[in-house]
């Protein structure tokens, strides 16, 4: 298997299983989105929560330039460390959220 193949199904992997995660209070909805055309994946909560209408990104993953880029990450601890435990070496995750100027700093890829 290829190595973006390899990403493909580990991140894939990732978002099914954290959509089976249902939140503790309200009626929230995990909802996986795999878009292997654009290569871009993300886990959105949608539903109502105590204090009103809920949707947002709970993470946000893209392939770009043979690379994974996580582009938002409201998880804990962590979808670095996931994919980490999964095989993929940290010079090949990109701190999309971090400003590039400060990527240096984090010991993933710089980019």
């Amino acid at each position: 298997m290829d190595k973006l193949t390899h990403y493909r199904t580990t991140i894939q992997k990732i978002v099914e299983a954290h959509a089976q995660h249902r939140p503790s209070h309200g009626d929230i909805e995990s909802l996986p989105m795999c878009d292997t055309y654009t290569d871009s994946y993300l886990l959105l909560d949608v539903g109502w929560g105590a204090k009103g209408r809920v949707h947002s990104v709970a993470f946000h993953l893209r392939l770009k330039n043979d690379k994974i880029w996580i582009e938002w990450d409201g998880t804990t601890p962590g979808i670095a460390e996931e994919l980490m435990d999964a095989g993929v070496p940290q010079e090949d995750i990109v701190l999309g959220f971090h400003r590039p100027e400060r990527r240096a700093i984090t010991g993933f890829a710089v980019v």
